[in-house]
């Protein structure tokens, strides 16, 4: 592939209030390639797109288009070189109640020559055309607050086409897509690319780097650490740069005495569940101190389970025993009394109270535990809260620090917290590591293998299908609402689950 301009930072240096959170940083775009960009939360690859898109000024280093320097003190001085950004949300970018042209075409709109005519058919004309060419028809009449999240950011992208852009950051783009969107996303990206423009692509999913990039920079510790063509790297050299270790030594399977039976379950079915999914006719069993995976791809049913064993859906048939006892899963409630607890998917929505303090979420589970003829104990609560924070490691700059403010793994250190004195014995995890860094991933499984070395049932519900390889003792592999197969450890690949999980198996299990 040949590269036309290019985009160079060099020496770029940043501190906030004395700390380094970029150390003579030097990075390079080139038009015509997409270029990922990784690092572990903290890592600086944010402060280092901020200096480029001119959210922040940077302390010392250049910036230079094809060997001219630019200065990019503000966002209009970034997007009069070319530089245009595409965020994860996408709504702070977009007016809503204007419609998909008038947002396409805004900045000429707004400009001051624009005033006295404007040529409503000929910017139609040119809104479809620009969607034309990212074969994405969406109705230029239409208010874009009617619009999906990943038609939004197909606006966007419309958007900064008309603007003349040749360099573009995508910041996690994907984050909040399906994977039928993501992939639409991902044709656009590769469109951009041939069409000469330079793609910086920021996203924690490596399977998405290696899939879609030419080049990789990772960054640790404010530095550049790594520069790299695709083929002369792999996923583990990619996370050994990002974490100074290598996988194995940063997700260590931890070891747990395995006892007794925990949790049953027993031809669990309802079919009655959303958006058409079924989970029908589930068996199967967890030990004391044992990780159970259940693996499977979007839309399987291991959401839909989770949420059947938690009391949070009606039942149709089957049974639930924890300890030996079985369970009336009615409700939420029940399912905690009787010992289970849930970390669900959507951590944000059903796992923590965004609005309210660290301390209050880690305290809701335990609240009569804390509290004293109907009074809760401050004292207690506040040590429940120091002592959660201290063993998880959840970084917070107080207690009392909204929960919304947090990074999103920390939120999930939240949500996984808050059970750890609530005397349940068997946890649920829905995707847990789903939207955090690589460092934070470490943090949840080392928390899981504690879990298990004190003898709580693990059953953790995943589509990382290396995950479950990882961290797990025994793995069932789910497809349309069905356990289709089981492993031990050790006794499968990812290409086996994933043969499975598509349904190759079906009728065999």
């Amino acid at each position: 592939m040949g590269y036309g301009s290019s985009l160079i930072m060099r020496g770029i240096g940043k501190s906030f209030a004395g700390v380094h959170a970029l150390k003579e940083v030097d990075f390079e775009v080139r038009s015509g390639e997409i270029h990922a960009l990784l690092g572990a939360n903290g890592a600086g690859k944010s402060t280092l797109m901020k200096i480029l898109s001119g959210a922040y000024t940077s302390d010392s280093g250049s910036i230079e288009i094809d060997g001219k320097t630019i200065q990019v003190r503000t966002p209009g001085d970034a997007k009069a070189s070319g530089i245009h950004c595409v965020y994860q949300e996408v709504d702070t970018a977009l007016v809503p109640h204007l419609t998909v042209t008038e947002n396409i075409m805004l900045d000429r709109i707004s400009s001051p020559g624009s005033r006295h005519f404007l040529g409503w058919k000929a910017f139609h004309q040119e809104a479809e055309a620009v969607l034309r060419r990212l074969d994405s028809p969406i109705p230029v009449r239409k208010r874009v607050s009617e619009l999906t999240l990943a038609e939004k950011q197909l606006v966007l992208v419309a958007r900064l086409l008309t603007e003349q852009a040749k360099f573009v950051i995508f910041d996690e783009p994907t984050a909040p897509l399906s994977l039928e969107e993501a992939e639409r996303l991902f044709r656009v990206m590769r469109q951009l690319r041939d069409d000469g423009i330079g793609c910086i692509f920021i996203t924690h999913r490596l399977p998405e780097v290696f899939e879609m990039c030419d080049r990789i920079t990772v960054m640790r510790d404010g530095e550049r650490v790594l520069t790299e063509d695709k083929q002369e790297t792999d996923m583990d050299g990619v996370i050994q740069a990002m974490l100074g270790r290598s996988f194995e030594q940063e997700f260590p399977k931890a070891e747990a005495e395995i006892g007794s039976i925990v949790l049953e379950v027993k031809g669990l079915t309802a079919s009655r569940m959303t958006a058409s999914r079924t989970v029908q006719d589930v068996s199967f069993s967890v030990k004391k101190g044992e990780i159970v995976a259940i693996v499977g791809l979007v839309g399987a049913g291991k959401t839909e389970l989770s949420r059947l064993l938690f009391g949070a859906d009606a039942v149709d048939s089957g049974e639930v025993r924890v300890n030996g006892t079985r369970m009336n899963l009615s409700q939420p409630a029940t399912a905690i009394n009787g010992g289970i607890a849930l970390v669900p998917e959507e951590r944000r929505s059903q796992g923590i109270l965004v609005s309210e303090s660290v301390q209050r979420n880690l305290s809701l589970p335990i609240l009569k535990l804390l509290s004293r003829f109907g009074f809760l104990s401050g004292s207690g609560e506040q040590g429940n809260a120091s002592s959660v924070i201290s063993r998880l490691g959840i970084k917070t700059p107080s207690p009392a620090q909204k929960t919304m403010y947090l990074s999103g793994g920390n939120q999930q250190k939240v949500a996984i917290g808050k059970w750890l004195n609530a005397g349940v014995d068997v946890f649920l995890f829905d995707e847990p590591t789903k939207g955090v860094d690589i460092g934070a991933k470490s943090d949840i499984f080392r928390i899981i293998g504690e879990l298990a070395q004190q003898g709580r049932g693990i059953v953790y519900l995943t589509c990382e299908f290396s995950e479950a390889l990882g961290i797990a003792d025994r793995i069932l592999v789910m497809y349309d609402g069905r356990i289709v197969a089981s492993f031990g450890r050790g006794e499968t690949t990812q290409e086996q689950l994933l043969y499975y999980a598509s349904g190759g198996g079906e009728g065999t299990a």
